[in-house]
């Protein structure tokens, strides 16, 4: 493929601006970097499975022929494999086969719901950024450039680029659009500092200086050097230690994935013809794009169509976006005759750096404690009991017993922090994973623009001894297979978050570490006070001024997280947002409400916003296999995919979107018997007085 730029554009300009005149000579948009990687997929390794099929996704994880060599081609199924399933339920059972999944709506001869197509792979770049960012372009074969479609899809979370095919891939690809990906410069790019290996696009591990990776750190070999002679066997991750705010730019991504998009499908299809028999390009005047994904993806894609105000993207379907709206204090939330809520819209680091202080102690809360058995099993009750014992010594929790302090704690996130009571039975198994920890860690990095050297609260990543917590040179299998099974944000693939400055008087793994100031085993409450000091920006503990240092760096992080809130300009695009009640990562009074307040507040009667609230499901789906959860959770997938159905209809046939409302869903009860649609009504055209979402009297209005 011959590559050649269409245009010169300024550094940080925005460059939808001049995609129309791209498109009509099919020349590469200039934010692509390097070679466009090209690949015919059949219909035995395809796009959406890897060609795994519906069966392959649900069964055994595949392997690699050689564990220390795998091929480009072994990594992309794992990491399609990987990818998919942390986002979709794939149990027996749990809606997989009825509800979603490939062989949902196959053809008689495609039973395993595989997808042939052309799947192109790029290096993007921002402004004068010098960080790459990978994008993709997947063409179905199924895809018709007389009546072209194009769904956008943001990987999730800190994923790579596969990051979001089981969500907004699977539905794009089955309805013949075109999908395009981006891993919005967060990803799977790690950098092993102690060899100096990191990724190519493809996943395959290099040690050359200077092959275009994924990502490596911003240090000079001297100063590699050093580090590792000091702390030997660390990593630095893109997300973590890129040294830019990649969140800032989650928006232009997702654009420049769109103009990648309209790029590729102009060189496969040429020109088609127009009425007349006139040549036409494709354009996003006669293409369909939905702005679509989950989590980070979502927000991502929300924040896409606020910055786009040049006609790129028609409607919006998202599922549990994480959007971090503007401060608007003018309006309340209330749900149905509970408290009002005039503390809502806290930023995601401010509430999951206060998750990562308390949560710890609030797992032993009395009315969460021994229902769900993986709460336990997750956690380690006497560290769980010495949290509460360390906030309790530092006057952080009061109570004369565990019990009290507990409580205490679930108090404060309740309260304090505008935790739904919803969201408290599941929150103990998100912290017994690290959710909040690794969040806050990344986050605060990634805010305030550090480097791996900065340790920031003495905090690392590296692999460690699973007993022990020490330091340990991570298994070079594991290192090759790092594309496929990391979710980019550690502890993941083998790699931990590390307390550098542990009590045991080593670098330990932080769920494993003694903090100095207690002597105890605590889920290294030291450093997560470190970070939480961070992110309010005076002292966690005493409430005062921090020193020079720390509020320097504070300003830095606040400054960040500045620059990645959302503005609630829609520009009247029609678009939909399902949420579930007992979301218990991105808690729902500070995203998806406040921002349905907020675009009721910005645009008024113009706006098509529609807002879902499901009950009885959560952000992680994957978790409804685990005994207790899949009696009491439906999956929040089958909703995004009837939001990207109405999205569809709204943006084809102009039909209108049902109403804001809660959706009252059906758990599967006692034992679990086989999900049915019965569980999962579908959001109504017509719902029930008392189902309404409402904006009124200045306050978002959430029936019970």
């Amino acid at each position: 493929m011959t590559i050649r730029p269409c245009f010169a554009i300024p550094a940080g300009a925005l460059l939808a601006l001049t995609l129309t005149a791209c498109n009509n000579d099919s020349r590469l948009p200039p934010a692509v970097s390097g070679e466009i990687q090209q690949t015919r997929y059949s219909d035995t390794n395809d796009l959406l499975t890897g060609g795994l099929g519906a069966s392959g996704l649900a069964g055994a994880a595949p392997t690699f022929a050689d564990a220390l060599n795998p091929t480009a081609e072994e990594l992309r199924t794992l990491a399609i494999y990987n990818n998919y399933r942390a986002l979709v339920p794939t149990g027996a059972g749990g809606g997989y086969g009825l509800l979603f999944g490939p062989q949902v709506g196959a053809s008689a001869s495609n039973t395993e719901g595989l997808i042939p197509g052309e799947e192109y792979l790029a290096f993007v770049k921002v402004g004068s950024n010098d960080v790459p960012v990978t994008v993709m372009v997947q063409v179905p074969d199924s895809f018709n450039p007389e009546n072209a479609c194009m769904v956008t899809a943001p990987s999730s979370g800190s994923r790579g680029i596969y990051g979001a095919i089981g969500t907004a891939g699977e539905w794009g690809l089955k309805k013949g659009c075109a999908v395009v990906y981006t891993d919005k410069g967060t990803g799977t790019g790690s950098h092993n500092l102690e060899t100096n290996a990191a990724q190519l696009i493809d996943g395959r591990l290099t040690g050359e200086p200077d092959a275009p990776v994924q990502f490596r750190a911003d240090l000079t070999e001297v100063e590699r050097a050093a580090f590792t002679g000091q702390y030997p066997d660390r990593f630095a991750f893109k997300h973590a230690h890129s040294k830019v705010n990649p969140e800032a730019d989650w928006d232009t991504h997702v654009l420049q994935s769109i103009e990648f998009g309209f790029y590729v499908l102009n060189k496969q299809f040429g020109k088609k013809k127009g009425k007349g028999g006139r040549a036409t390009p494709i354009t996003p005047g006669n293409t369909l794009v939905i702005a679509s994904s989950v989590s980070n993806g979502g927000g991502a894609s929300v924040r896409a169509a606020e910055l786009d105000s040049n006609g790129l993207i028609d409607g919006v379907a998202v599922s549990e976006p994480n959007v971090n709206p503007k401060v608007d204090t003018s309006f309340t939330i209330r749900q149905g005759e509970g408290p009002v809520i005039t503390e809502h819209s806290r930023s995601l680091l401010d509430y999951t750096t206060a998750l990562a202080v308390y949560q710890g102690c609030a797992n032993r809360a009395p009315d969460v404690r021994g229902i769900l058995a993986f709460n336990d099993i997750f956690n380690d009750q006497t560290v769980n009991e010495n949290a509460c014992a360390a906030l309790a010594q530092k006057g952080l929790v009061n109570g004369a017993d565990l019990d009290a302090r507990a409580a205490y704690a679930q108090r404060i996130l309740n309260e304090e922090f505008g935790i739904q009571p919803e969201q408290n039975l599941i929150a103990p198994t998100h912290f017994g994973l690290a959710v909040a920890q690794s969040i806050s860690m990344t986050y605060v990095n990634a805010y305030g623009s550090f480097g791996v050297e900065d340790r920031i609260c003495g905090i690392s990543m590296a692999a460690s001894d699973a007993t022990s917590g020490e330091v340990v040179p991570l298994a070079a299998s594991a290192e090759e297979a790092l594309f496929s099974t990391s979710n980019g944000i550690p502890p993941t693939g083998g790699v931990n978050l590390i307390f550098d400055n542990a009590g045991q008087g080593v670098p330990t793994d932080l769920k494993l570490s003694i903090s100095p100031s207690s002597g105890v085993k605590d889920y290294g409450l030291d450093a997560l006070l470190c970070l939480r000091s961070l992110a309010q920006g005076t002292d966690a503990v005493t409430g005062e001024a921090l020193d020079a240092d720390a509020a320097e760096k504070a300003a830095r992080i606040a400054a960040g997280v500045a620059e990645i809130r959302a503005s609630g300009d829609l520009h009247g695009r029609p678009t939909v947002f399902v949420t579930g009640r007992a979301d218990a990562i991105l808690p729902i009074n500070h995203t998806s409400r406040p921002y349905f307040g907020l675009n009721q507040r910005v645009e008024g009667g113009s706006s098509e916003l529609r807002y879902y609230e499901v009950l009885n499901a959560h952000h992680l789906d994957v978790l409804n296999g685990l005994p207790g959860f899949n009696e009491r959770y439906i999956p929040l997938h089958h909703y995004l995919f009837q939001a990207l159905d109405l999205v569809y209809d709204r943006l084809s046939n102009g039909s209108d979107l049902p109403p804001s409302q809660v959706v009252r869903t059906i758990p599967r009860g006692e034992g679990a018997p086989a999900l049915t649609a019965a569980n999962v009504p579908d959001i109504s055209d017509t719902p029930a007085t008392e189902d309404r979402i409402l904006f009124e009297e200045d306050q978002v209005r959430i029936p019970e």
